[in-house]
């Protein structure tokens, strides 16, 4: 086992070609745990990380958790007011980052709300003190120039090396299952970011009964372009690859050509992926270039997955697809279906709840249960349940109620079966004349038409009937299309209140970093461009 291949980073094309065994992968987690014991990092301290996937990324995620600090992770398309607020809500006493991404100067950002650290003359034995932010004592930079105040990550390895492997040993010997292993922050779109606090019990656990349900083993050769800050980058990615002793292949960013390219020199045979990267991978100019033929099992899911969109993985790839339903706060999955499940079961459900978890369907106002066949908000309650908001009591029992429910926000059907159907969201539901309609399902029907590549239904305020539905399409690579043409689709395939009534045609959606789609920023959108800021009734987030 020492020698077998455990994590692989594929680009010659940066001169990064890193291949290292699990032996390799422990000594080089050991040497960094022991530079953060010298450079002063306590058990329970909290520790963020604000970088691409790049190696040093999985690196201190696993020294973090030997020394039982907390990992913070910090969404890559953060700017300056919201790295800051993480940065004081979150009590971050160390900062790991890369200078910068896409145009987006993280250093800037941090000497803006921070501007006491380019004080710091000597920073391997002083620390910041900084007005606006008192628990952050260290910045350190995982590559680039040295940078006034800041160290370099380099010289925290090196430090490490004045360590002893007893006092190392004493620390991770100190660490609880049920400590505070990792805070994720949600995306904010409703309010200010909210830290969700996950345990070493969570974590794990959720491990063992995603992949055994998954049928995932130790043979897997693991693509994945998630987002380490996700929780499915920094669990169903590093965990699930030393959980399963399988060889992990992470992309630094997401790119459809580059994802495609390791899938056929590495012969990759797993990936997780948001369907916005499955949608870029199947409708690639250069997808049939690819000999994909080692791949044989997807999951994908955190957003509503399109039925066609598994069709076209099974046709074009022909890989099993299964859909995991989850979020941040139940540290993944919640739902999830078996490999040894029919696709029609993979492609039209999220499976069936993990073991030792219980859900309900229950009415978002009252919490009465639903019954079969009946939509409403799925509620979840067992071990994967987080243990929290930092420092928010109140949003955490708005969240989590005193029995252990957890509202999930989304809404669901349970079939007479008990496979779980997801319909959308609760603040997504939109509600035209008093009939629900649930986005998800117009969606998953416009993308059946052979001439749209990618769909998005969102609801518009509207004087008369309260909402009206919109959807926006992007269509698929040399092919035309007009309104009329989908109009008429619609009109012959759905019922008249789910026909969208305006239809909009786009070239890109606005995504989140982990590659959702933001709603939210295309109702703003429209509302804008339609001049509808003051009708009655508009609904906010």
């Amino acid at each position: 086992m020492p020698d077998k291949e455990a994590l692989v980073f594929n680009y010659p094309e940066i001169g990064l070609d890193l291949r290292l065994s699990y032996g390799q992968y422990r000594d080089t987690v050991n040497q960094l745990a022991k530079g953060l014991i010298a450079l002063g990092v306590e058990k329970g301290d909290h520790v963020a990380v604000w970088a691409t996937n790049v190696p040093e990324w999985i690196f201190l995620q696993l020294a973090l958790a030997k020394l039982g600090a907390t990992l913070v992770t910090i969404n890559t398309n953060y700017r300056k007011d919201e790295i800051e607020y993480a940065l004081r809500q979150g009590d971050i006493a160390a900062l790991f980052l890369i200078p910068e991404h896409r145009g987006n100067n993280y250093l800037e950002s941090v000497y803006a709300s921070a501007p006491e650290l380019a004080e710091i003359a000597d920073p391997i034995n002083q620390t910041l003190r900084c007005a606006a932010l008192p628990r952050l004592k260290r910045v350190v930079l995982i590559n680039g120039d040295p940078s006034p105040g800041t160290l370099l990550y380099s010289q925290v390895v090196a430090m490490g090396e004045k360590i002893s492997d007893e006092e190392l040993k004493a620390r991770q010997t100190a660490v609880s299952p049920h400590d505070v292993a990792m805070m994720q922050y949600t995306s904010g779109t409703t309010g200010f970011p909210k830290g969700v606090m996950l345990t070493h019990h969570n974590l794990i656990n959720q491990s063992h009964v995603a992949c055994a349900r998954g049928n995932l083993r130790e043979t897997e050769r693991y693509v994945t372009a998630m987002p380490l800050f996700h929780i499915a980058g920094s669990l169903g990615a590093t965990i699930y690859g030393i959980y399963l002793g399988c060889t992990l292949i992470p992309l630094i960013t997401f790119d459809p050509l580059k994802h495609l390219e390791l899938f056929a020199r590495e012969r990759g045979t797993f990936t997780f992926a948001v369907p916005t990267m499955l949608v870029a991978m199947l409708n690639h100019p250069r997808f049939g270039e690819f000999d994909l033929s080692s791949v044989r099992n997807i999951f994908t899911g955190a957003t509503p997955v399109p039925v066609v969109l598994m069709e076209q993985i099974k046709e074009k790839i022909g890989a099993d697809c299964s859909i995991v339903f989850g979020m941040t706060e139940t540290c993944g999955a919640v739902t999830q279906s078996f490999y040894t499940d029919s696709f029609e079961l993979k492609a039209a459900t999220v499976g069936l709840p993990i073991p030792h978890t219980s859900i309900k369907i229950a009415n978002p106002a009252t919490g009465e249960t639903c019954g079969f066949g009946q939509s409403g908000e799925l509620w979840s309650k067992g071990f994967s349940n987080m243990r929290g908001y930092y420092n928010m009591p109140e949003k955490t029992a708005e969240t989590i109620d005193d029995e252990g429910w957890l509202r999930t926000g989304d809404l669901a059907v349970m079939r007479a079966d008990g496979y779980i159907n997801i319909v959308g969201r609760v603040k997504d539901m939109i509600i035209r004349g008093g009939e629900n309609i649930y986005p998800a399902e117009i969606e998953a029907f416009l993308m059946r038409y052979p001439k749209i590549a990618e769909a998005q239904v969102v609801g518009i305020p509207d004087e008369f009937m309260g909402e009206e539905v919109c959807a926006l399409i992007r269509v698929k690579s040399g092919e035309e299309l007009s309104e009329e043409e989908i109009r008429q689709y619609c009109k012959a395939g759905i019922s008249r209140h789910k026909t969208p009534k305006f239809f909009r045609f786009v070239e890109s959606f606005p995504l989140t970093a982990s590659g959702k789609v933001q709603k939210f920023a295309l109702r703003e959108m429209l509302i804008k461009e339609m001049g509808l800021e003051n009708v009655a009734g508009l609904k906010t987030a």
